[in-house]
């Protein structure tokens, strides 16, 4: 979920080179819309986003908004505030992780694995 389309166009890329099937989202009120007629293994979300920012739309699946499976599902946030405040509100909303702007690829894929495993291990 990212506003800026040449970020979302370096993140598919970047995943769907991996292996992996993408579906891209605008903003936080179109992801919700997506989780409500898909399920995802993970969803990337960037904090700062017109519509829905990323915080609010993170605290509205967790709330079961989207349904009860989508609410389960690992969130990535995609930030480019790194300072600790910031962290703690991320976390606060119900994101499994973080990753700061500009994205490093190995620094995105062990936050997705992080993110993934630990919701399994719940």
């Amino acid at each position: 979920v990212e506003d800026n389309r040449i970020s979302q166009i370096f993140l598919s890329d970047l995943l769907s080179g991996a292996g992996h099937k993408v579906q891209s989202a605008a903003n936080g009120q179109e992801a919700l819309d997506h989780l409500r007629g898909e399920e995802f293994d993970v969803v990337l979300m960037d904090i700062q986003m017109p519509v829905m920012d990323g915080v609010e739309a993170t605290k509205r699946i967790r709330a079961g908004e989207v349904g009860e499976a989508a609410s389960k599902t690992p969130i990535v946030a995609l930030t480019a505030y790194a300072m600790a405040e910031d962290k703690e509100r991320i976390i606060a909303a119900g994101m499994d992780g973080y990753v700061t702007k500009p994205v490093d690829k190995g620094q995105l894929f062990e936050a997705i694995i992080r993110a993934v495993h630990h919701k399994d291990s719940q």
